[in-house]
């Protein structure tokens, strides 16, 4: 058996932070619970993607020709399924309580005649927030039968139009755009959101494993048996980077596996990317987290403070990457952002790559920022030990 002492500093370094890791409850618990019951919990509840056949309760009060359209209409639209015709809102409250149906659509009694009088129809509708996916479900459901029912009427109501409101209904398209899902044809929330989630639990929880025993580090004074060695404190700086850099990426490159790699094929996620791309891209994705890590951790002089920090930005983080919105039209200055944080370009990268079936050639504008960040948060990292080192022997 290899003694310990008899390894180069940078492997003992890495079997050091290793058996921190093993050795540490609120280590082990944040590992655990943020890679596999958040990874588990996340694919878990938008598991469905899509519902269908949402029951609900209508409440209808105008008993009007439009108004028995418009349910029936209602009832056609594959998410929503008419599951009761309540007498009142007390009766369609208590079936919503006991779960019976996820919402509650109320007419009025003067719903027609608004309408005929070409004014605006309200009309209440309740979602329950039960499911994440309820609510958006029964949304567009309404939206639909709302369009359709304004389509169905307009002409009978051009008559009576003043000539600004003939004008409106002139101009407008006549033309009907029919959207194509090219990589969601579904068009479900858990294949749009899952891929960018999973890289982003890959960045949160190795900054916050970082915060901890960088913080931990600090307040025990565990960098002093390193600022005594022999030698310059530039090689001995790299040799910590790099041994903690190590540790890190064995943890995460397993860690990666089940998240990159068998969550989408348990929960049927897009899984476009060969298992080359994945190593490709997240060699310097994990390497440039570390590294950022290590960086920032000349701030971490507490393991407790980081937390709520860094878990803030989960969603700032989607906006970032170009998944949910245009890179291109993201203000100049939150594009600076997006180069700085190396799980931005990862996300857009992945869901190319899982989504979209990039190639490697696609994927080179994100592995270019990646492995450039790699580098700077590698030089900046040594430098930040460089100096935590000359603090311990009091330069």
């Amino acid at each position: 058996m290899i003694r310990l002492s008899r390894l180069p500093l940078c492997l003992r370094v890495a079997c050091r932070e290793l058996r921190t890791v093993a050795t540490s409850y609120a280590v082990v618990l944040v590992l655990l619970g943020g890679v596999f019951v958040y990874g588990l919990l996340y694919n878990y509840m938008y598991a469905p993607n899509v519902v269908r056949e949402v029951p609900i309760a209508v409440v209808d009060h105008s008993h009007t020709a439009l108004s028995r359209q418009y349910v029936r209409w209602l009832d056609a639209t594959p998410q929503v399924t008419v599951a009761l015709r309540a007498s009142d809102m007390l009766e369609a409250k208590q079936q919503m309580l006991s779960a019976q149906v996820a919402g509650i659509l109320y007419l009025p009694s003067d719903f027609e005649q608004r309408l005929l009088r070409d004014e605006p129809a309200v009309y209440p509708f309740y979602a329950s927030t039960d499911a994440f996916l309820y609510y958006e479900a029964l949304e567009t459901a309404n939206l639909q039968v709302m369009e359709a029912i304004d389509d169905e009427y307009r002409t009978q109501l051009m008559p009576y139009l003043t000539l600004p409101e003939l004008t409106a209904v002139a101009t407008r398209t006549p033309v009907t755009v029919v959207g194509t899902a090219l990589y969601n044809p579904l068009e479900g929330y858990g294949i749009y959101l899952i891929p960018s989630v999973l890289m982003i639990i890959i960045f949160q929880t190795m900054m916050l494993l970082i915060a901890m025993l960088t913080g931990s580090e600090c307040q025990r004074y565990l960098l002093r048996p390193y600022a005594r060695l022999q030698g310059r404190r530039g090689g001995i700086a790299i040799s910590l980077v790099c041994g903690k850099a190590l540790a890190y990426s064995v943890l995460y490159g397993l860690f990666s596996l089940f998240l990159v790699g068998g969550l989408p094929l348990i929960f049927d996620i897009p899984h476009a990317a060969s298992l080359s791309t994945l190593v490709v891209l997240l060699i310097p994705y994990i390497l440039a987290t570390a590294f950022l890590g290590l960086t920032l951790s000349r701030w971490f002089t507490d393991p407790e403070a980081p937390v709520l920090l860094i878990a803030f930005f989960s969603i700032g983080l989607i906006f970032l990457s170009g998944v949910s919105y245009p890179l291109e039209l993201i203000p100049w200055y939150w594009r600076v952002v997006h180069y700085l944080i190396p799980a931005a370009p990862a996300v857009l990268a992945f869901v190319k790559a899982s989504s979209m079936h990039a190639t490697m050639a696609d994927l080179a504008p994100e592995l270019l920022t990646l492995s450039l960040q790699a580098v700077a948060y590698f030089l900046s990292a040594v430098w930040v030990y460089r100096k935590k080192l000359a603090m311990r022997l009091g330069v």
